[in-house]
């Protein structure tokens, strides 16, 4: 009995310890993206209750364009038209966001990618966590965000 429980402990121990995959994570990055909170490099954590403005992330393959966008009542979206277009590279086992504007040009590590949540960390060690924007229902209002 007492081997069995022990290989049960290492089994689960092992697969809790599974890296996700970056080129999986790729196809759960595209679609609206509202921050639920940053943590920051000294353990401090903000939490967003209320967005006005939302990511808008549209992969297609290496590649992508991330645009800030306020939701309407209607469904639909207002963009002030400014996007950062950015490059997807897998480097040491994680999935890289590449962005560069004339002004300036950094990365983002994702440090997870699922259909409901996102989670990238900053150059300036702010981890920031999403979770999918989903769009006003004033018929059922228990389902909006």
């Amino acid at each position: 009995m007492s081997y069995k429980f022990t290989f049960l402990i290492i089994a689960i121990f092992f697969l809790s310890c599974e890296k996700p995959n970056p080129e999986a994570q790729k196809q759960n990055l595209s679609g609206y993206w509202k921050i639920k909170t940053v943590k920051m490099p000294g353990g401090e954590k903000k939490e967003f209750n209320l967005n006005t403005v939302v990511d808008f992330i549209e992969v297609k393959g290496d590649s992508g364009v991330r645009t800030k966008v306020s939701p309407k009542f209607d469904g639909s979206f207002i963009t002030n038209g400014v996007s950062e277009k950015f490059t997807l590279k897998v480097e040491e086992d994680s999935l890289r966001m590449y962005y560069k504007t004339p002004f300036d040009a950094w990365k983002e590590t994702v440090i997870s990618a699922k259909d409901s949540t996102l989670t990238v960390v900053n150059r300036d060690n702010k981890i920031y966590t999403y979770s999918k924007f989903k769009k006003f229902d004033f018929e059922n209002p228990s389902t909006n965000n």
